[in-house]
């Protein structure tokens, strides 16, 4: 059994490499490589790593990079930016005036005229 595969039933303490537990079928259960680590992983880590030289040229790029990522600078609105938001903002301004008087107010309903009555009916 490989130290990789290996798991920790969590409801009977086997270790087994099948995805259900063989001793109480209970699928609930942890990888040991979270508790121990591999040999070859130890080995590989301290064995000392071949890098390659940082051109200096791609560090700075890298760093400016950075740089305007965590500091972006907002964009500073100009005359123009600010004379065509403040006509827009009137315009709507219009348009929606216009649009709350083109609206008819309720009228009430005309009282329906009554009849005149016949000298019969005064009688």
């Amino acid at each position: 059994m490989r130290l990789m595969n290996a798991r920790l039933c969590l409801d009977c303490e086997e270790v087994h490499e099948e995805q259900h537990c063989p001793i109480c079928s209970s699928e609930s259960f942890a990888f040991l490589t979270r508790w121990v680590t591999p040999s070859d992983t130890v080995a590989a880590e301290s064995a000392p790593r071949a890098t390659r030289p940082v051109d200096p040229v791609d560090r700075r790029e890298q760093v400016d990079a950075y740089r305007q990522i965590l500091n972006p600078t907002p964009p500073t609105p100009t005359r123009g930016r600010l004379v065509a938001g403040g006509a827009l903002g009137l315009a709507l301004l219009g348009v929606a005036r216009m649009v709350w008087r083109a609206t008819p107010e309720p009228r009430p309903e005309p009282k329906p005229e009554s009849t005149p009555r016949s000298r019969r009916d005064a009688s």
